[in-house]
């Protein structure tokens, strides 16, 4: 198999054909060293509504195409991926700045989300029911939702995207994807070159890269009855806002501030690893990524000593180079922001004891200890590489600061008691607790998802992304036609 020939994207992708976009064009920018990538079209709401348009005929012959075909075209689409690894993580390195190591991972984890959705075409679809009159067949049954808008973000942007196609293409769904702009080609283009290739029905994907007006449009056509975003809490509260004015589900997968929890019997060192990983994966910009260290005060100074080492340890550079562990923010913009959320903590009071440099796009491993929990660096996601350490007393003032947050998505405990560590647990407000674990965790076949800030409740993963992608419908069939007293 042929090379996707990534950086040759010159216009608005279509499943059905290429076509000139109506929103211009954007070149897509190295953020380690500001070359280029490539170019990539840009998409308004006139090809929004086309997409829309087509997408809806397409779904019709796909949603009764037999369950054994989706899966052989999911299962095909992942081979595709399997087979262009090499090309895809080269494109997610120089694209968004992605670390190797992160770039196989995500790969990884997108080629399980293939595996995962080809699944769900063998999984049960409907519940027989009872009826009153003999001889009635009565059902309730699983149908497609029809069109499945999907907006994606740029820190994994094929991964994030994948959560969502492949489950609602597999189930009999058209999509119709719309991936940020400054990650259309590892979130957009690659996604529609591997279905492509997989032999997906014409008309079935669309991909169309925009910004804010784009994915207005997509959220308020009244074709799409389904929306699924992924990206901030700020943009996802408008999503929802616009989704419920027209009656629509919205599956909403926000921002977080997770917190770990290192109690007064954590094993530090093990502690210390997983936190560690937890808040300088991908510089930090993870919705999962541990954002608050809530460290017992008894523990806190030997923690934030022990921590400060492995950040200083870490080398930052070119994510082209496997030995580099941190690379580049997305943007300057960004990489400004972070400094200026430090600045803040430390003018509050917070110590910084290693890091809080910018030199443009990049920012060095940052530990802040004595944070205050009105600081921006302990109430805000920053999304980036920087570890804020809190000390608590006790277990309720632990769990009290872990839940002061209005994001509710991922959270882990440490302790050498795994019962205490359960009962903990119970009492933090997150879709996803790891005890003894790290915040950044997710897998194919699991339900990913937060409360409050961090989301609606909606799940992604496994036999949940049926709730998500297809609607229930009742069908009573009976030999004959009833008889009413009128």
């Amino acid at each position: 198999m042929s090379a996707l020939n990534l950086i040759s994207l010159q216009g608005l992708i279509f499943s059905d054909g290429w076509r000139v976009p109506s929103g211009g064009e954007r070149e897509v920018l190295n953020p380690a060293d500001g070359s280029r990538v490539g170019t990539i079209g840009l998409g308004d709401p006139t090809d929004v509504d086309r997409a829309c348009a087509v997408a809806l005929d397409a779904q019709r012959q796909w949603g009764l195409s037999p369950a054994t075909h989706r899966k052989q075209v999911l299962l095909a689409a992942a081979a595709a991926l399997a087979e262009a690894r090499a090309e895809v993580v080269s494109t997610l390195i120089t694209e968004t700045g992605s670390t190797r190591g992160k770039a196989e991972q995500e790969i990884t984890k997108s080629l399980d989300e293939l595996t995962a959705a080809a699944s769900l075409t063998e999984h049960p679809t409907g519940e027989l029911l009872p009826h009153d009159s003999p001889g009635t067949l009565s059902m309730a049954r699983r149908i497609p939702v029809g069109v499945v808008g999907v907006i994606s973000p740029w820190n994994a942007p094929l991964l994030l995207a994948m959560r969502s196609v492949a489950p609602a293409l597999a189930l009999g769904n058209a999509v119709v994807l719309k991936p940020d702009p400054k990650a259309a080609l590892s979130g957009g283009w690659v996604i529609a070159r591997i279905f492509e290739r997989a032999g997906l029905p014409s008309g079935v994907l669309h991909v169309v890269p925009g910004g804010p007006e784009t994915g207005e449009a997509l959220v308020t056509d009244p074709r799409v009855p389904v929306i699924s975003f992924t990206g901030s809490s700020a943009a996802g509260r408008r999503v929802g806002a616009a989704a419920g004015a027209l009656i629509k589900r919205a599956v909403l997968e926000l921002g977080g501030n997770n917190p770990v929890l290192v109690l007064d019997d954590a094993d530090l060192d093990a502690a210390v690893n997983n936190a560690a990983w937890g808040s300088f994966l991908h510089q930090g910009q993870i919705c999962m990524a541990t954002g608050r260290h809530l460290v017992h005060e008894s523990l806190a100074d030997a923690y934030v000593e022990k921590i400060t080492a492995k950040a200083e340890a870490l080398r930052v550079g070119d994510p082209a180079d496997p030995t580099v562990n941190i690379g580049p923010l997305i943007t300057e913009e960004q990489a400004a922001r972070v400094e200026k959320i430090v600045n803040e903590a430390v003018s509050a009071g917070a110590r910084l004891v290693s890091g809080g440099v910018r030199t443009g796009t990049f920012f060095t491993p940052t530990v802040l200890a004595d944070v205050d929990p009105t600081s921006p660096a302990f109430t805000e996601e920053i999304f980036g590489p920087v570890i804020a350490v809190t000390p608590f007393t006790d277990d309720d003032h632990a769990v009290a600061l872990a839940n002061s947050s209005e994001y509710g998505l991922s959270a882990a405990v440490h302790t050498r008691d795994f019962a205490r560590g359960l009962a903990v647990a119970d009492r933090i407000r997150a879709g996803m607790v790891h005890v003894n674990g790290q915040t950044i965790n997710d897998a194919a076949h699991i339900p990913m998802g937060g409360l409050g800030g961090s989301g609606n409740g909606g799940r992604h993963g496994g036999h949940w992304n049926l709730d998500e992608f297809t609607h229930w419908q009742w069908v009573t069939a009976s030999p004959t036609a009833p008889t009413y007293p009128i």
